[in-house]
């Protein structure tokens, strides 16, 4: 692994998006203004907005990093670029960390954003200490990072790239027990949610909002968030070819 390599990678990287304002937009803009429309709704309801507030800003950054990181990989392959790099006689890893790294700093400003936004423009309150819940919201928006990544090497088009939320995005939504709790869903379901590392992320964020701490299971929950985030990011370095067809 080549420091210098890497750092160019990453800096690369960041100024595409930091010279791409839709993106941007997408990242910072959209899940504040989205939760700014939820306290909108809940006004008159503090309490229902601080629980349902914190647990959507742990899925928020998942699913815009998710789309900002599949469909900004996918230029980078269908353009051709990745393909003009790997030609050069540097590793993959450099290439890998360098997407990695930028894509994750991505992540950690729009978390970090959009909490900042939650807890001191719009009130938020939770039970357990605040930086908990920022701490998960980070780590949840680099997961969806990780699965972009990953996703970007099965696409075609950036419409492609779109369509896996549903496949990949969705059903951890539904099953992690956000909408139905897990202990009420059947047998099957409560399997396959065990599988999915979102439902780890939004356990520890519920226990964080309404008992004030990550709980006995907060170190489990957060070792296999950052897991799977490794485990995803190593599936992507698989589809990292030297020449593509």
């Amino acid at each position: 692994m080549n420091p210098r390599i890497l750092g160019a990678t990453t800096k690369r990287v960041l100024l595409q998006l930091r010279h791409d304002p839709r993106t941007v937009a997408l990242m910072i803009v959209v899940p504040c203004v989205l939760l700014a429309l939820l306290a909108w709704m809940l006004s008159d309801a503090s309490v229902a907005f601080d629980h349902w507030g914190a647990l959507l800003l742990g899925v928020f950054p998942l699913i815009v990093m998710f789309l900002v990181t599949s469909v900004a990989t996918l230029r980078e392959r269908s353009g051709g670029t990745l393909e003009r790099l790997l030609a050069l006689p540097i590793g993959k890893a450099d290439f890998l960390l360098g997407y990695g790294i930028a894509f994750g700093l991505a992540a950690t400003v729009q978390a970090l954003v959009v909490s900042g936004v939650s807890f001191g423009l719009l009130g938020l309150s939770v039970a357990g200490p605040v930086w908990g819940v920022v701490l998960l919201a980070v780590e949840v928006a680099v997961l969806g990072s990780t699965m972009g990544l990953l996703v970007s090497a099965f696409a075609n088009t950036e419409f492609q790239a779109v369509q896996f939320m549903p496949a990949i995005v969705f059903p951890q939504l539904l099953l992690c027990g956000l909408f139905v709790a897990r202990d009420q869903m059947a047998g099957v379901l409560q399997i396959v949610s065990d599988t999915m590392p979102l439902t780890y992320a939004f356990e520890a964020l519920n226990r964080v909002t309404t008992e004030g701490s990550l709980g006995s299971r907060g170190e489990l929950d957060v070792a296999v968030i950052v897991g799977a985030t490794v485990l995803l990011l190593a599936l992507g370095a698989a589809t990292l070819r030297r020449r593509t067809p």
